[in-house]
């Protein structure tokens, strides 16, 4: 999951960074090649297309209504040396890749845009692919809204209405895609492209969520997978999924946070909070807690006023990346200085509702939260008192605590059955992504993984916030296949 390089919903980039780029795609009949038109938006590689893969929205019934994928791609830069087409599969739920082949992909090694095509694409229900709209209140599009931080005395009872607003939104508004949105279904998607882009097999590189959507295609497709490289590793148990994840972010502060500390401790640093980084922590734990009693206010934001959760909300972001961390620390310095920080930019108003829209569906599609607001408030108070950065967030219900439908269908069990062909790379401290997670999808896998653990901090390891080290080890597998022999450190 990630904040800000990939949109998703969980880590709130459904507000930060979910805008999606504009295209122009024909769409291809089943069957026939696809039609690939220019793509349309700025900052765009030139030799960039787009064109739409006509798939099943629900697909066990292959012969009803059809939806369109959006595809995006750069040809192979050696076409001697091609091996065939390595998917980019974002991060999310709520992230799009379309821009990627332009973006981040220009920045692997020459000999691996040499190997392969390099694809990206918008996941079902996100424009420009066929899109979902759930006309939700925009009051509850707010960070602290999407994601559950509960009220300043701890309680989930506004969490629990936002839920029920939320939902009620998405039923009386929703099209029925969005009852067909869902981890596996992209799955089944991703190998309707594969197969409309006429490739027998497929690479991937899948970032935080998209390392989950990954595993699953694995899963479910192993013999249409080349080489996986999955980056930023989700916990797989299929009994909790994405309810798994959220929780994650406890022990991901707790990892991260003491990286900000020192640095934020300082001697010389112009944004020097504290003495030591004991001092740093202590004082960022009174500042929320003040705020918590004593909101300041925020103009142009929703909600209008920066209290304890929208610092908190402003650490997580901010523990994303090294490069962030002025951030927070201008942040405690404007509200040690008697007022709030400036508002951070947003995506229009429909990119968010659409992103919200999407990330409702895959989430609570994906696995069955409880209804009980007794169960998460005896969570949410454990976790305060175990976990007082993120001060019980991880445990609330998110809006699926009020969907009316269910699990669409069992998650998928990652096993260790099939091919011997995943690199799995992760940082050591990651706040969305924690290395326990990481972890456990490498037991998961069994001998068909081989896991980099790289020593550094951030999300997103590969070309990223990684190291020299795991970037070699990565680019050398894309490029020639070759892995190490069994897990390794990267220091």
């Amino acid at each position: 999951m990630q904040i800000r390089r990939s949109a998703s919903l969980l880590a709130a980039s459904a507000v930060l960074a979910g805008l999606t780029v504009p295209l122009t795609a024909s769409a291809a009949e089943p069957g026939k090649p696809l039609a690939w038109a220019p793509c349309q938006g700025s900052g765009l590689d030139p030799r960039q297309r787009c064109a739409t893969v006509e798939v099943p929205m629900d697909h066990a019934d292959p012969g009803g209504r059809t939806i369109g994928i959006v595809v995006s791609r750069i040809p192979s830069e050696k076409p001697s040396a091609r091996r065939g087409a390595l998917l980019l599969i974002p991060g999310g739920p709520g992230g799009d890749s379309l821009a990627d082949p332009s973006g981040k992909g220009q920045k692997l090694p020459q000999r691996v845009r040499d190997a392969y095509d390099l694809v990206g694409f918008a996941p079902r229900g996100l424009a420009p692919s066929t899109a979902v709209d759930c006309r939700i209140d925009p009051a509850d599009l707010g960070v602290t809204k999407l994601l559950p931080w509960p009220a300043a005395d701890g309680s989930v009872a506004g969490n629990m209405a936002t839920a029920r607003r939320t939902i009620e939104s998405c039923v009386r508004n929703g099209d029925e895609l969005l009852r067909h949105l869902g981890t596996a279904d992209q799955a089944r998607d991703l190998d309707r492209v594969r197969a409309a882009l006429g490739e027998r097999r497929i690479s991937a590189w899948g970032v935080s969520y998209g390392t989950y959507v990954g595993a699953v295609y694995g899963q479910l497709f192993p013999h249409r997978t080349d080489r996986i490289v999955l980056d930023s590793n989700n916990d797989p148990d299929p009994t909790r999924v994405t309810r798994n994840w959220l929780a994650a972010f406890e022990t991901g502060a707790e990892d991260s946070f003491p990286v900000f500390a020192r640095w934020a401790s300082r001697p010389g640093n112009p944004y020097r909070l504290a003495r030591t980084p004991a001092e740093v922590r202590s004082g960022f734990l009174r500042l929320a807690a003040r705020l918590d009693r004593e909101p300041l206010p925020w103009p142009g934001a929703e909600p209008a006023w920066f209290d304890g959760n929208a610092l908190r909300q402003t650490m997580l972001t901010s523990l994303y990346d090294p490069d962030d961390h002025p951030v927070l620390a201008r942040a405690v310095l404007a509200v040690r200085a008697g007022h709030a920080p400036p508002v951070p930019p947003g995506p229009p108003g429909s990119v968010l509702q659409n992103v919200a829209a999407v990330g409702v569906g895959q989430i609570c599609n994906d696995v069955d939260w409880p209804d009980s607001a007794a169960d998460y408030q005896q969570d949410v108070d454990v976790s305060r008192a175990r976990f007082p950065l993120t001060a019980g967030m991880p445990r609330g219900p998110m809006m699926c605590a009020a969907w009316p439908y269910g699990q669409k269908e069992p998650a998928v069990r990652v096993t260790d059955r099939g091919p011997s062909n995943i690199l799995l790379v992760q940082n050591a401290r990651d706040v969305a992504t924690p290395l326990g997670g990481a972890l456990k999808l490498r037991r998961a896998l069994g001998d068909r993984a081989v896991m980099v653990t790289v020593d550094s901090t951030g999300h997103e390891a590969y070309l990223a916030n990684g190291n020299a080290c795991g970037d070699r080890t990565v680019s050398r597998f894309l490029a020639t296949g070759e892995r190490p022999g069994s897990d390794v450190l990267c220091e």
